[in-house]
């Protein structure tokens, strides 16, 4: 209000009041007497009314003004705050981006919004393609305006695209669409390193300003712990993948390697052994498998676990030999917790095989009050940790083996007559290695692959001499001695030929050689005669990697006549 008109003369302003006052104050109106001595009351009033009407009309303006300014602002943080809690609802990335797009477009009115995200190990940026695509979208990360606000951390308001340089025109071209305007900013982690940028394009009505720059920012930071989240459920999601795929081939080499098809056999007394294993497989019947130490009796246990129903469950072995008389108890059952100062509670080897199998190896040498404690588990199905008071049910399938003859065992009050009758319900005897030569060159030229394998190393091969020094061992320590004797081979052996200088000089001249004289002097002529054709139609097939053609010409024969022979001894 600059002036006033009373009684048809001018009046000069009788108050001054700021131009950006937020509020009528009464401390601006200045009145001058001196001049306006002449001017009736009643046209002062005229004027100071005028001026109160004014006043009021302002501020109702200005108040409705800033009530609809709190008004969009909160609506804008109540929207932010609604994507919040979608983006942290999301964990898969590629839907996560697909949110962020979709979402800022409405908070913001514009056509188009994207989050590039940075390769640091490539420098590049990529982004989706568009909405629920799959293609993928990289550049250089030094590249449009994108790359600028990377590389810079700065807020970029476009206005014309074309008409700036940092644009980046090469993704129009590429995907036919027309940017008018950007508003970019950096995408920063909690750590405040960039990781992308956050564009969007093409304000619907007009263009971007400085809310909408706020809003931008506010989001983008959000969409960082959202994206770095979903980045490392993914992370976490692929290596458990992984882990369960390495489990599986784990699991599945251990059942091959361990089933019945991967026992090493040729020779009739280990084919029966197989189809032993076999037909008890899926039984829940205790096994004493008794042996030699060496013969594989621990190979049987694990192939009769991984080819049954209980493959997938626990298999636990324990060497009770190794065992004190003091262990054995809490090894076998478990402890309570305070049994003894400082004692933890612990689970015994009959839990941890809980629905698999508990192999029992070297079970002749468990004292008698350990035996008669296996016994009750094994008639009642429930064990006592030491300590405790309470029964606790098992389902474990118990193999034991041993290489102590138990009758002997029995006789002389070692062993409880009971448990073993409880153990003996199948018997599976483990020849000895010089019982069965027939299975030496197999044997062989599986350790020696077997090391190739595990050394990385090129393939290779026994000269024929050295097979015959081999079938010729006496082998006290069984196939145990002669897997020792092949990888030693194998190691000292700088070419891919094993040849008969490499062999350990004592077993050209095996010490049990009188023994085994005075056995062949006890048989008939025709059982030593199909004995030595047997070795030596092995020994033909392991020369020759089992090309029947060449062995037979090794051994003078046609190949008919070597396949009846083999099928006439069982060899394959």
């Amino acid at each position: 209000m600059t002036e006033a008109s009373t009684g048809g003369s001018t009046v000069q302003p009788v108050c001054q009041i700021g131009s950006q006052a937020k509020g009528f104050n009464f401390s601006q109106l200045r009145i001058v007497p001196s001049r306006y001595r002449h001017v009736a009351g009643t046209n002062l009033v005229v004027i100071l009314s005028t001026l109160w009407t004014g006043m009021t009309q302002w501020v109702r303006l200005k108040t409705s003004m800033g009530a609809s300014t709190q008004v969009g602002l909160h609506e804008k943080l109540a929207a932010i705050l609604a994507i919040c809690q979608k983006m942290n609802s999301e964990r898969d990335l590629s839907a996560l981006l697909d949110l962020i797009a979709r979402e800022a477009t409405n908070l913001l009115g514009c056509e188009r919004a994207s989050i590039f995200l940075l390769d640091k190990q490539k420098n590049e940026l990529w982004s989706k393609v568009a909405l629920g695509s799959d293609q993928i979208l990289r550049f250089e990360a030094s590249l449009g305006i994108a790359g600028y606000c990377v590389s810079t951390g700065a807020v970029v308001n476009v206005r014309d695209a074309y008409h700036d340089p940092r644009f980046y025109n090469a993704i129009d071209r590429q995907s036919g669409y027309r940017t008018r305007n950007v508003l970019a900013v950096a995408v920063r982690n909690e750590r405040g390193e960039v990781m992308g940028a956050f564009e969007a394009l093409n304000k619907r009505s007009g263009v971007f300003h400085a809310r909408d720059e706020e809003s931008l920012t506010a989001l983008a930071a959000h969409a960082a712990i959202a994206i770095e989240t979903a980045q490392l459920v993914g992370d976490l999601r692929r290596a458990q993948d992984e882990l369960a795929e390495q489990n599986g081939h784990l699991r599945r080499e251990v059942e091959s390697r361990y089933s019945t098809h991967g026992i090493i056999c040729a020779g009739t007394r280990m084919q029966q052994i197989v189809r032993m294993i076999e037909r008890i497989r899926d039984s829940s019947v205790s096994v004493l498998i008794t042996g030699e130490s060496g013969t594989g009796k621990e190979l049987v246990a694990k192939a009769i676990h991984y080819a049954s129903s209980r493959s997938r469950k626990p298999f636990v072995a324990l060497n009770c030999a190794a065992l004190p008389d003091s262990l054995v108890e809490s090894e076998l059952f478990g402890i309570e917790k305070g049994v003894a100062t400082g004692v933890e509670p612990r689970i015994g080897h009959f839990q941890k095989a809980d629905g698999g199998t508990l192999f029992l190896d070297e079970i002749g040498d468990l004292s008698l009050p350990a035996q008669a404690k296996i016994l009750r588990v094994l008639q009642e199905r429930v064990l006592e940790r030491v300590g405790g008071r309470s029964s606790i049910p098992v389902d474990v399938r118990v193999l034991a083996a041993t290489n102590k003859d138990l009758p002997v065992q029995i006789a002389k009050g070692a062993f409880r007559e009971d448990l073993y009758y409880r153990l003996n319900v199948v018997h599976i005897p483990m020849p000895p290695l010089r019982e069965i030569r027939e299975e030496v060159p197999l044997l062989a030229h599986h350790f020696l692959q077997e090391y190739c394998k595990e050394t990385a190393r090129p393939a290779m091969r026994f000269a024929p001499g050295v097979l015959r020094k081999l079938l010729a061992g006496d082998w006290p320590g069984n196939v145990r001695q002669l897997r020792n004797e092949v990888m030693r081979l194998a190691a000292c052996t700088a070419g891919d030929l094993i040849v008969e200088d490499d062999l350990w000089d004592g077993l050209a001249k095996p010490a049990g050689e009188n023994r085994r004289t005075a056995s062949r002097a006890r048989t008939t002529l025709k059982a030593a005669v199909e004995d030595l054709e047997r070795r030596m139609i092995a020994e033909a097939l392991a020369t020759t990697q089992n090309n029947q053609l060449q062995a037979a010409r090794l051994l003078g024969l046609s190949r008919q006549g070597l396949i009846n022979k083999m099928k006439r001894y069982a060899l394959s």
